[in-house]
């Protein structure tokens, strides 16, 4: 760091931006009025330069000038025509350059066939300063594959020019001006012409990545949208389906058996305070505010028990069983596993009735989780030989969670007239990581 610079202060940079100098903010501001007016008349600037050409290069050849020698010499010593023809000749250069832009490589040809005429004629003027504005802009603006014929024809033109004027410079001296000269206009269009071109591409890239990032804000918002739908799915239809079918057993038992309808409404209480601490906690991830509450761990597989508790008082037989060493598994596993365990249980509550028979099994391998959910159907007549998926999102939302680690799940009916919901998730490490293979 430098010893001059203040404390507390970044050292310098070369990636540090330049202070802008007044002259060159003014000049960028002038620029940019420039090419909004072109765009808005694009023939002002055209007429603009045929102008100033006229004005710099042909009206000194139409004023008399002294005769002496000095730089006029070479000048005087071609033929001079009288101001009409002069006129005329200065017309055939400098009026094709209106068209430079449209049709450059007509505009280099008209130009050209003047300038041929007036060598011809034996006459030098200073208008001859077009044909290199029209070298240049065939560069810039016309088809790259006229440049290199445009660049031999003005050679073979320039050629006998320096042939002409060899009685006062040299041959290869006036040869390699005339060349030089050539060689700027082309090297100033090409250059002009690449810096328009990245500055296409950056304006195009900017473009295409502000379309990406929309396209990625609004596949976030819609992926986040299918998620809450999903846990809020979870969350209400079960607990509503546990709250239902409680609320008609209790109704069924005030008359008969009131300690049993008490003892459905303390169930019912319950399963309405865990509906609303998980409302809660999905409510509560959704803030943006930076003071959000603690909130309780998601479900997982430890839940089941009680999960298949409530369940198990709506009425339902309710068997559980486990295998494999399941504590162990990814928190976004036993999520899963769980969701998928009470969407079935609910489907089962809703289409089968409080009497039937449920076994649920879930067992880990090491590489796979396997879940299966299978009822006896109904106990008071036929199976209800449905999807469940048909009266909702149920099934869908299981195969989607299944999908995120790798699974599948398939449900139908069973040949004792129950339903049947069988769940496999990869639970595998990936290859590579620690425990994964190699």
């Amino acid at each position: 760091m430098r010893s001059d610079e203040p404390v507390g202060h970044p050292p310098s940079s070369w990636t540090a931006p330049l202070p802008a100098h007044p002259l060159v903010t003014w000049l960028t501001r002038f620029g940019q009025r420039v090419r909004q007016a072109d765009r808005r008349r694009p023939w002002v600037l055209d007429l603009a330069v045929v102008a100033a050409l006229f004005v710099v290069f042909c009206l000194p050849d139409l004023i008399p000038h002294d005769e002496d020698g000095g730089p006029e010499q070479l000048l005087l010593t071609f033929r001079h025509l009288p101001p009409v023809g002069t006129l005329a000749l200065q017309a055939g250069l400098v009026l094709p350059l209106l068209w430079r832009r449209r049709a450059p490589s007509v505009a280099l040809a008209l130009t050209a066939a003047a300038f041929l005429v007036q060598w011809s004629l034996g006459v030098v003027l200073r208008a001859d300063i077009a044909l290199l504005v029209a070298l240049y802009s065939v560069t810039l603006h016309g088809r790259l594959r006229h440049l290199p014929w445009a660049c031999a024809a003005e050679v073979a033109l320039l050629i006998p020019v320096a042939a002409r004027v060899s009685g006062f410079v040299s041959f290869w001296e006036a040869l390699f001006f005339l060349l030089t000269a050539l060689t700027a206009a082309v090297a100033l269009g090409l250059a002009v012409r690449i810096r328009r071109a990245q500055l296409a591409s950056l304006r195009d890239r900017a473009a295409q990545l502000e379309i990406e990032r929309d396209q990625r804000s609004r596949l976030a918002a819609a992926t986040e949208r299918v998620r809450v739908a999903r846990e809020m799915h979870d969350i209400v239809g079960h607990n509503l389906s546990v709250i239902i079918t409680l609320a008609d057993g209790g109704a069924y038992a005030a008359d008969v058996a009131p300690g049993r309808s008490k003892e459905a409404l303390r169930l019912v209480g319950d399963a309405g305070r865990q509906a609303l601490g998980e409302l809660r906690r999905m409510l509560g991830v959704l803030r943006e505010k930076g003071d959000t509450p603690e909130l309780d761990p998601q479900p997982g597989i430890a839940d089941l028990d009680a999960l298949c508790a409530r369940i198990r008082a709506a009425g339902p037989e309710v068997v559980y069983r486990s295998g494999g060493e399941l504590d162990t598994l990814d928190r976004g596993v036993q999520l899963m596993a769980y969701r998928i365990v009470q969407e079935a249980l609910t489907n089962t509550l809703n289409h089968a009735g409080p009497r039937t028979r449920i076994d649920v099994l879930i067992a880990a391998d090491g590489r796979e989780l396997r879940i299966r959910i299978r009822d006896s159907g109904r106990g008071d007549g036929p199976a209800q030989l449905v999807d469940p998926s048909e009266k909702g999102n149920g099934l869908a939302g299981m195969r989607e969670r299944a999908a995120l680690y790798g699974g599948t799940v398939d449900a139908g009916p069973t040949p004792g007239g129950g339903w049947v919901v069988t769940a496999v998730l990869d639970i595998a490490p990936p290859p590579g990581s620690p425990g994964g293979t190699p």
